[in-house]
């Protein structure tokens, strides 16, 4: 909880008791057409809703009916199921033209605020991958995250997601008789993605083993 704020028992019981819903999530088969005319009638008569998560997480047209009818006394969303692909394209949304709604052109993450905080956290995703090989948050990337251990290099091994690898380079290792101090692999899609610690005295040779494995991408000494 964040200040005096409480977790509702459950979604129902939140737009019972809310004065404003505001949508914050993605859109998942779970949040498709989470807010209908079902819930929009759950909530308090002259509550408002504020979208600005997907457009497919909201009934549009079950919106529209309910701030017809006044028990939605507003709404405000920056996102809709169909969306302009360009500035010459108009907003096709039955919410167009109402006098107690806000429509806005997806630009919630164009604040200045937004922004400052979006560029705070690229670099600092970036520090941790140059730190540590931390990929936590990777949208097209296996996310991996191990901690830092003392008396160690870090090697980091990018390959092909194909049978074998994991097996390769611990029988390699094996053979120079290279000690793996901590090891995670996690895969997504086609790649995969190695983390391992050995001792410093095993490092050159751990990376030189690494660039022979078949399926090899990329692979460095981290620290």
């Amino acid at each position: 909880p964040l200040g005096n704020a409480e977790a509702a028992a459950s979604l129902d019981a939140l737009l019972a008791q809310a004065d404003v819903v505001s949508l914050h999530v993605p859109e998942t088969p779970d949040t498709r057409d989470l807010i209908g005319a079902r819930e929009l009638y759950l909530m308090k008569p002259g509550a408002m809703l504020v979208n600005a998560a997907r457009g497919q997480c909201v009934v549009i047209d079950d919106l529209a009916e309910a701030l017809t009818s006044g028990h939605i006394a507003g709404a405000a969303l920056d996102v809709f199921p169909v969306e302009p692909k360009g500035g010459n394209e108009p907003l096709d949304c039955p919410l167009r033209g109402m006098e107690n709604v806000i429509l806005t052109p997806h630009i919630g993450g164009s604040t200045i605020e937004a922004q400052a905080n979006i560029g705070l956290e690229v670099a600092g995703r970036f520090v941790q991958y140059l730190k540590s090989g931390a990929t936590v948050g990777a949208v097209n990337f296996p996310e991996v995250s191990l901690p830092l251990r003392e008396d160690t290099h870090r090697l980091l091994h990018i390959h092909r997601n194909q049978p074998g690898v994991l097996s390769a380079v611990n029988h390699l290792f094996a053979e120079h008789g290279i000690n793996i101090a901590a090891q995670t692999l996690i895969t997504k899609g086609e790649i995969g993605y190695l983390v391992m610690d050995v001792a410093h005295s095993d490092s050159q040779v751990a990376l030189e083993q690494l660039k022979s494995v078949a399926g090899t991408i990329r692979s460095r000494i981290i620290y």
